[in-house]
């Protein structure tokens, strides 16, 4: 093994040793590239060391780097797709929704959790913020399911892991940065964001399957409640003006970048607007609320740009150690085809998901892997959608599944960690699945973009 592979290994075996014992991901990664450019300096100028690494074109570049990240008209869409999620979180759209649909569905078995599903579903195209949908369908379900009996695990799963589509269905704030670090315009965000749409759709009929057909073959797991009121045409009229406002705010966020008529950008700028307009005609807009988004806003916005910029120094000081050269003759050296090469790259992101967030996963590992992809002939809508669906998978998979946090936080107290990790195993499966129909049938990720932009 030579210089650059140890080099880089351990670069990545230090920057996992800094996470495990608890230091935070920004200052980790940052401080590992900048021990590594100093270790790197001095085999070079000091050691006579047979690498082509510079300080001046590592170090000595990052402030124009890091002034291109804050620069980028592309990233000004994430605080606003962020601040639109948590107005719509506390607009009180997601109770009428759940309280109007269960009215309706409640009366089958299982009928429950699939409104738990429906209004994930329509979060997930509001919000594209894990935590708060996570939390929020925590909150409103989890006491009334328990109440009508139904499983533990089938009734945390379900809010768990519905909460998780937040993060693919578009828009996304996932798709944004995959799309910035991809860096090819075949996968612009409209194209990431009509790509995504199937497989997230497609993901949640799945769920609303596995519910269904569990409950037919297990009649205790989620029973039919006993004292169902009556349906009558109020019941759907109220589903309908109940879906509506969220419904007109996805299709006018997606609908203006379909259509041309807004970039990413402008089009987040129309739903942090359109967030504000709702939260103010459901009377939920107060000063104090108004405050604590901004505050919440800020604060998530700072996390992801600090992971950014210390990704950006790791990245840096890896490409100037021989990083890029050493993972493309690891992949490509590898006794498969591309199949084979991909599939291996999903395996390492998934199993790099029980320990690292989907932003770190995005901003190291998709930047080194994705040149060598796209060398070999694969689509990149194709490849960035099996990526995206296997970085879903990780807000469920412990030690550091986010959405098992999340859910724990807000669970009544009869439902214990193994009744989560139980619950969302099924979920698991059913998201591993729908990543091999992806990679199996690749129109479902490819047919609807090639539809509205044409061709690649």
């Amino acid at each position: 093994m030579g210089l650059e592979q140890l080099l880089v290994l351990a670069m990545f075996a230090s920057f996992m040793s800094l996470l495990l014992l608890g230091f935070p991901v920004a200052w980790s990664l940052a401080g590992v590239g900048f021990v590594f450019a100093v270790i790197g300096h001095v085999l070079v100028e000091y050691m006579a060391a047979d690498l082509w690494f510079s300080w001046g074109g590592t170090i000595g570049v990052l402030d124009r780097r890091i002034y291109g990240i804050v620069a980028n008209e592309l990233m000004v869409a994430l605080p606003l797709f962020i601040f639109m999620g948590i107005m719509l979180d506390r607009s009180g759209i997601a109770e009428r929704l759940m309280s109007s649909l269960v009215r309706v569905l409640g009366g089958l078995r299982g009928g429950y959790a699939v409104t738990v599903v429906i209004v994930g579903v329509l979060l997930a195209a509001s919000t594209g913020i894990v935590g708060a949908s996570v939390v929020l369908l925590g909150m409103l379900s989890l006491g009334p399911m328990m109440r009508a009996q139904y499983n533990k695990s089938l009734a945390v799963g379900t809010a768990c892991s519905v909460g998780t589509l937040g993060i693919l269905v578009p828009p996304s704030i996932m798709l944004v940065l995959m799309a910035d670090r991809m860096g090819t315009s075949d996968a612009s965000v409209g194209r990431l964001f009509m790509a995504a749409l199937v497989p997230g759709v497609m993901l949640g009929l799945m769920y609303i399957a596995y519910i269904l057909i569990a409950a037919y073959l297990k009649k205790d797991l989620a029973p039919a409640p006993k004292d169902r009121e009556p349906l009558n045409a109020r019941a759907f009229i109220q589903v309908f003006w109940a879906v509506l406002p969220p419904l007109g705010l996805i299709l006018a966020v997606l609908g203006s970048i379909f259509t041309g008529f807004a970039t990413t950008t402008e089009a987040s700028a129309v739903g942090a607007l359109g967030a504000l307009l709702l939260a103010l005609f459901n009377r939920r807009l107060t000063l104090t609320t108004l405050r604590q988004a901004l505050y919440q806003t800020s604060r998530t916005t700072a996390f992801i740009f600090a992971i950014f910029i210390g990704a950006t120094v790791f990245a840096a000081v890896l490409r100037g150690l021989g990083g890029d050269d050493v993972v493309r003759m690891a992949l490509t050296g590898l006794p498969f085809s591309e199949t084979g090469i991909v599939l291996t790259i999903l395996l390492v992101v998934f199993l790099l998901g029980f320990f690292l967030d989907w932003v770190e996963i995005t901003l190291i590992i998709l930047p080194l892997v994705a040149p060598v992809v796209f060398s070999l002939g694969v689509d990149p809508l194709w490849f960035a959608m099996l990526f995206a669906i296997c970085l879903q998978t990780s807000f469920l998979t412990p030690p550091v599944g986010f959405a098992l946090f999340y859910i724990k936080g807000v669970c009544p107290p009869g439902i214990t960690t193994r009744d989560i990790y139980l619950g969302v195993a099924p979920f698991v499966a059913i998201q591993l699945t729908g990543l091999l129909l992806v990679f199996f049938f690749a129109p479902l990720a490819t047919w609807l973009p090639s539809e509205i932009y044409g061709g690649r």
